[in-house]
């Protein structure tokens, strides 16, 4: 099918930093504040530790967006890619998916987005550390790097801010990987990760749920193939036009973001 030709889908829209999995189950554990919530924190401060002390790491990923329509139908968007970084001001991350093929390269000082599939790509002057760039690009592009929240130099306050329940839901098995099952409550999200047992303590899976759009659609992101140190690509965060690229302004970067240019967006609740 002719993309130009498909009719515009209208979606309740959210940034992926609102986005969930909601499922109703009676799980049957207390509320209360308990040893529980205490080793979930702790066991969520060792993964952000472990992250922020790896000066270079690299994982793939493959992940789902969920985006409601105004039928009420949860269409989801499914999207691989891999990342790859040097602390503090360097990161390389690629993105494909049915509809865009993206390669984003941050050397410190200037951001580049490409669009390998349309050979254009743009380039926008933000200098400073990847902490930053990940504020920049989610609230002022909004455009978030996949993952955001976990590349934090701190990346537990920023996961741990606004949470009103914790709930230690015990072992569980991704990728093959023994994982903690932890699972978060906030106002605007739930949210619930997998950290692998053992001295590596990184992520191996992370879903965020909406609680602001009925029928809470989910951001769904899970890893693989992680390394760090003098296992980590140590070049690609210089843009090199390559492929002779039509450089163009971000505004006019088109088919390049989390959805297809024929969907529009509606509003949250």
């Amino acid at each position: 099918m002719n993309p130009d030709t498909r009719k515009p889908v209208n979606f309740a829209a959210l940034s992926i930093s609102t986005l969930a999995l909601s499922v109703a189950i009676a799980l049957g554990l207390s509320t209360p504040a308990s040893a529980d919530e205490l080793d979930a924190k702790r066991l969520v401060k060792a993964m952000s530790e472990f992250l922020a002390a790896q000066q270079a790491l690299s994982f793939n990923y493959d992940a789902t967006l969920e985006v409601v329509t105004p039928e009420d139908q949860i269409l989801a968007l499914a999207s691989s890619g891999k990342v790859e970084l040097k602390r503090p001001d360097k990161i390389h991350a690629t993105r494909a998916g049915g509809f865009a093929d993206v390669d984003m390269s941050f050397d410190g000082k200037k951001l580049t987005i490409l669009g390998k599939n349309l050979n254009i790509y743009t380039q926008v002057e933000i200098p400073g550390s990847i902490d930053h760039l990940v504020d920049v690009m989610r609230d002022k592009y909004d455009r978030p790097l996949p993952a955001a929240d976990l590349l934090l130099s701190n990346s537990y306050d920023a996961l741990m801010e606004g949470v009103e329940d914790i709930k230690d839901l015990g072992s569980g098995v991704i990728g093959g990987v023994e994982c903690d099952s932890l699972a978060f409550r906030a106002k605007d999200v739930d949210w619930q990760i997998w950290i692998a047992h053992g001295d590596k303590p990184y992520p191996c899976r992370y879903v965020i749920t909406s609680k602001r759009v009925p029928n809470g659609p989910s951001y769904s992101i899970q890893f693989s193939n992680w390394k760090s140190g003098k296992a980590v690509a140590a070049s690609g965060f210089e843009f090199k036009n390559t492929s002779k690229a039509t450089a163009v302004k971000l505004e006019d970067l088109k088919g390049t973001g989390d959805l297809p240019e024929h969907f529009t967006k509606g509003e949250s609740k």
